[in-house]
């Protein structure tokens, strides 16, 4: 196993020609697919790595500089398929994984036949995470969050917002993951889907969680769509408090290459998770069969 394969816990699985790539969101690990798997192990080579960061890798190889923007993920994504020896694959993405394998296929487009993104958004400024942390203190229908926003984009927090965020979970990270997770997810907290989420979040080291969070947050990378040439398959929750379905038109307008959407009647920003016999036959969909011409 090579160095970059063994930090970010990489796994093949299956025998097929055709290699799928799947990428997970902030607060999770590879176990996030286990719906998927066995659904696609019998007809494509399958490979699993874990972001740097999440609570399954080694806190010691986490660079708080390298990983103080997006591209420092899209970096290793691109190492990983190298070492892999991978020539070409679908990627299947999931939140800022989405726009992480976008800034990747910028560079290498040649090894990405097309992206398939779930709950995805270029910008992160406006997220489910900031309803978190007023969870902790105030009840959902009380909730007050000043969005920014500009004429063509829909979304965003005033960095006061953020600040209190940050702090929250600087403070106390536990309180603010029992507050987002059900929020995330949707459901309450004796749903299966909010406690295996609750496990992967709780999995990473608060310092390492912040910094991810800081970094999810202060990116804004729709300047770049018009750069992503791949085809893009754009799979959004009807209700996702993370990413509103007008987000999933944005990226269909301004992504440079090919793109389809399809909003799905599930509920929460983890689909795969929470809502399984609904989204994995549309992914297998989306897997399975190019934009038609």
């Amino acid at each position: 196993m090579g160095i970059v394969e063994e930090a970010h816990n990489a796994k093949i699985l299956g025998s097929g020609e055709q290699v799928i790539v799947l990428a997970h969101g902030f607060g999770t690990d590879q176990s996030v697919w286990k719906h998927l798997i066995p659904h696609v192990v019998d007809e494509y080579k399958v490979i699993l790595y874990d972001n740097m960061g999440a609570g399954t890798t080694n806190p010691d190889y986490f660079d708080f500089n390298r990983y103080s923007t997006l591209e420092g993920y899209a970096y290793d994504l691109l190492a990983i398929l190298e070492e892999l020896k991978v020539e070409s694959c679908i990627l299947v993405a999931h939140s800022v994984s989405s726009v992480i394998g976008a800034i990747a296929s910028i560079s290498r487009p040649e090894l990405f036949s097309k992206i398939v993104m779930l709950s995805a958004s270029p910008s992160y400024f406006y997220n489910i995470f900031v309803v978190g942390f007023w969870a902790i203190s105030q009840p959902l229908a009380s909730m007050q969050i000043r969005y920014l926003n500009d004429a063509d984009y829909f979304g965003g927090f005033e960095q006061e917002d953020l600040d209190q965020l940050f702090e929250a979970m600087q403070n106390n990270y536990k309180a603010w993951c029992s507050g987002f997770a059900p929020l995330a997810v949707g459901g309450d907290m004796d749903s299966v889907a909010v406690q295996e989420f609750s496990r992967t979040l709780f999995n990473m080291r608060p310092d390492i969680a912040l910094s991810v969070a800081q970094t999810i947050f202060q990116s804004d990378m729709r300047s770049i769509l018009h750069m992503v040439t791949v085809p893009c398959h754009i799979l959004q929750s009807m209700k996702d408090l993370a990413v509103p379905v007008v987000v999933a038109e944005y990226l269909h307008q301004n992504l440079g290459g090919e793109s389809i959407v399809e909003v799905m009647s599930s509920d929460g920003h983890l689909p795969q998770l929470s809502s399984p016999d609904i989204v994995i036959p549309v992914l297998l969909k989306h897997i399975r069969y190019d934009i038609a011409a």
